[in-house]
């Protein structure tokens, strides 16, 4: 429970970080990676929250070994408040009123599923077949390159409204879902006796692979999305679809049993739907800041 609660605030610091040093940084694109590293690697501020992220990522190395995934995930979620206060202190962004409503209702939705368990009866796995972590993770990857895509190719449009970034949360959510689920593997391989044995049984897995692949892409793609949308919406967006694939993929792929209670295995299920329902009717336009009032400008000195 602390390696998961250190986890929030290192993640929150962290993505708060890089939002405030890209908001002075030129405006990067994906299509020039070599760029946006050279850029963002010459920022202090930038390097100190991607420090945070990584010191976040060892702690949840730590989670994984302790917690079944779907209490891991439920702990992980309600680090969001974290984000949205220190988003409006240091960023000073502010949220609507619905957007407001959404984040309560994951919220609702994340602790139903932490309602859900029980402690003592959900089993903690840590080997799942390779083949099958492959099937779940090959399509979450593509899903998610194309979605990119698309949200990038409407971005280009001089007269598109401006977007909230939901596409791009979620677009970069399915890759941090499958990063998840190559930690969790990885986890299952750490051990204290026998260090070249399970270094090398990690490596003949696709663990590491899927781990640079979405370290990768996570990093360029997540940069340039973060530089053009709020911190305070689009990671939220990413978290909860990344929660959402990790509890539910990853306890399929893991073979971690579901609830043999009806009320726990009902309040898994319902909080499970609750947050998809509000990601697919949440805002995807900010709204298009008014025209200035000619009156008022041939008044003002």
């Amino acid at each position: 429970m602390a390696a998961a609660l250190l986890a929030n605030t290192l993640y929150s610091l962290g993505f708060v970080l890089e939002k405030r040093a890209l908001t002075s940084l030129p405006e990067v694109t994906i299509r020039q990676p070599a760029r946006l590293l050279r850029l963002v690697l010459g920022s202090p501020l930038w390097i100190g929250g991607s420090l945070a992220l990584a010191a976040g990522f060892a702690a949840q190395l730590v989670v994984y070994r302790t917690l079944p995934i779907a209490a891991a995930q439920g702990i992980f979620v309600s680090g969001l408040v974290l984000l949205v206060l220190l988003s409006a202190r240091l960023l000073g962004e502010e949220t609507t009123g619905r957007e407001r409503y959404a984040l309560g209702a994951i919220l609702l939705a994340l602790l139903m599923v932490v309602l859900s368990l029980r402690e003592g009866a959900d089993s903690v796995s840590q080997e799942a077949p390779y083949s099958l972590i492959l099937l779940v993770c090959v399509p979450s990857l593509a899903a998610g390159l194309w979605l990119y895509g698309s949200a990038e190719r409407r971005a280009r449009n001089r007269h598109r409204r401006p977007t909230t970034g939901v596409e791009y949360g979620v677009a970069v959510g399915l890759l941090y879902g499958v990063s998840s689920l190559a930690i969790k593997g990885v986890s299952s391989h750490l051990t204290t006796s026998g260090i070249g044995g399970a270094a090398l049984d990690l490596l003949s897995s696709p663990y590491p692979y899927l781990l640079l692949f979405t370290g990768v892409f996570g990093l360029v793609m997540s940069q340039a999305a973060l530089q053009r949308c709020r911190a305070s919406l689009i990671v939220p967006v990413c978290t909860t679809v990344t929660s959402l694939f990790t509890a539910v993929l990853g306890t399929l792929s893991f073979g971690e049993a579901l609830p043999d209670d009806p009320l726990r295995l009902a309040l898994r299920v319902a909080g499970t739907v609750l947050a998809v329902a509000v990601l697919l009717t949440m805002p995807k336009h900010d709204s298009a800041p008014e025209p200035p009032n000619p009156a008022e400008e041939l008044a003002s000195p």
